[in-house]
């Protein structure tokens, strides 16, 4: 995205303050009703919303353009997406979402062994520093 005046760093940012308020707001949103109906109820409000994106910007393409290949990963990426809300919500019903939530971030050391392992991505020894201490400080962060 280099050169498109868009910054990687700004746009991960709001995600990470966007998936903070995500637990506070499910946390609070689940309080009297059943984890896996409150994913339901949220995946219907992000589906709307994503559209809403879609046709607000213009973005909509014909499926027959997408190839097998992109919507062979994107299935797969959409029940892992699934797996891992109903997984999250569950684990929001049950626990404290401050102890919750850094558990569940551990997904970024994942994505960096996953990454390493099938992607054929490097990492720096400082990197790996990195990738251990967000293992510990989710664990730290975690514990009663």
């Amino acid at each position: 995205m280099a050169g498109t005046g868009e910054s990687w760093l700004i746009w991960a940012l709001l995600s990470a303050a966007f998936a903070a308020l995500t637990a506070i707001f499910a946390k609070v949103g689940i309080e009297n009703i059943n984890s896996d109906f409150a994913t339901f109820i949220r995946t219907i409000v992000i589906l709307v919303a994503a559209g809403g994106m879609v046709f607000a910007t213009g973005n909509w393409q014909s499926p027959s353009t997408v190839s097998n290949k992109t919507w062979l990963f994107l299935l797969l990426s959409g029940l892992a997406t699934a797996a891992s809300w109903i997984c999250y919500f569950r684990a929001l019903k049950l626990g404290p979402a401050g102890q919750v939530a850094p558990i569940d971030k551990l997904s970024v050391v994942l994505v960096a062994v996953f990454a390493f392992s099938f992607l054929g991505e490097r990492y720096s020894t400082v990197n790996w520093v990195g990738i251990a201490l967000i293992t510990a400080g989710a664990v730290l962060v975690a514990v009663p």
